[in-house]
Parts: structure tokens; sequence; C-alpha cells
């Protein structure tokens, strides 16, 4: 499903996605379609860009706090002009990697992609069959390279978001034996120390 368009960025692997609404498309996207933590994939009818997490979001109305003149009756039907719903809702997006096609197969290369994504790029949602594929690495092994990025550059909510993925991520069942065991113990000590820094 799409979902938007990337409007700016506020680094090189930091975007801002522009929601669709009713007036973009007749079938906007949904509250449950752009969550904390939704695994996105920037790409256009050209080229795949990059994968992406929404790890921020932002509500604009530029209708909050307008201080103008205000009418003291209903106004009249016949000469007052159409108005237009200027609020958006934007959503920061991290970028982690790039899904490539090797023979036959996809599978993910995980880190900061090296192009730079173009204004108005088309933003869809994953399915959960590209979330496993991006997950895995050009042997097909099961990978998450990009721990270390979201810690880093995951805004304010970084440990939060990197918690949540871990456990989806668990609860898939992509990975088994000592790389499930892996991410288990990396979201306990994360969870740890997100208990420990919140008692401080």
């Amino acid at each position: 499903m799409r979902l938007g368009k990337v409007v700016k960025s506020n680094s090189h692997c930091d975007y801002v996605v522009q929601l669709d609404d009713a007036m973009d498309y007749a079938e906007p996207p949904q509250p449950d379609d752009y969550g904390f933590g939704s695994f996105v994939k920037l790409e256009s009818d050209e080229r795949h860009w990059a994968i992406g997490l929404i790890y921020n979001s932002q509500l604009f109305n530029p209708m909050f706090l307008n201080m103008g003149p205000r009418l003291t009756s209903e106004p009249d039907p016949v000469f007052t002009p159409d108005q237009i719903n200027e609020t958006r809702t934007l959503l920061w997006t991290i970028l982690i990697g790039t899904l490539e096609t090797g023979d036959r197969t996809q599978y993910g290369v995980h880190g900061i992609p090296k192009v730079v994504v173009p204004v108005n790029t088309p933003v869809y949602t994953m399915t959960e069959a590209e979330v496993h594929q991006f997950h895995r690495n050009s042997d097909q092994r099961p990978q998450f390279c990009y721990y270390s990025l979201l810690l880093r550059c995951g805004g304010t909510f970084a440990a939060q978001l990197t918690e949540q993925v871990l456990n989806e991520l668990i609860q898939s069942q992509l990975f088994t034996g000592a790389d499930q065991k892996a991410l288990m113990v990396l979201c306990k000590e994360l969870s740890w120390k997100n208990t420990m820094g919140a008692m401080r």
C-alpha cells in the first residue's frame, strides 16, 4: 500500500514522508498502516531506493493558534469559497538499508544507503514476506546488522524502537537456533537498560 511521498530530509539517512490524504487518493492509508516501527520501502517505477523504519510522526495544522479575525455569524454559503483542509501528517523515517535482487531471490543489504533519495519518491508499506527477505543476506541466512544504526539515529525513541523491532523479529520465528537466542539476549539487555534508565 502506498503511504505517501518524500518531502524533505533531515540527514542522509533521516527522511520526512508526507502521508497521502483523502484529497490525494480515494482510499488514503489508515492509522494502522503507518504505526511506530513500521517497515517501509522507498521506490519509484524506475528503481528501488531504500528500506526504512517509521520512528516518529508529526501532525501539521496551520489553523492551530490562528489569531486572525473571526466571523460573528454563520457565513453565507452562496459567497463562501470551498475551504481546503491543509492539515498534514508527517512521518519521520530512518533508512536502514536496501532490498537487492540476486539469482531469482531478494535479499537485504543493511546499513546507510549510498544514494540520496529524491523528493517526491513514493513510499509504501512492506509485506511480511518483504520484511523477511530484507532480514536475509545474499546466502539466504538471517541477518540483523542495523542495530547500532537504530540506536544512534532513531531519534528520541531509539531504544524503544530498537526493542520493538527485536521483539517483532523474535516473534516472527525468522531466526532459529543460536541466531534466535542472540536476538533474545539483545532484547533482554536493551529492555533492562530502558528500565534502569527510566528509574534514574
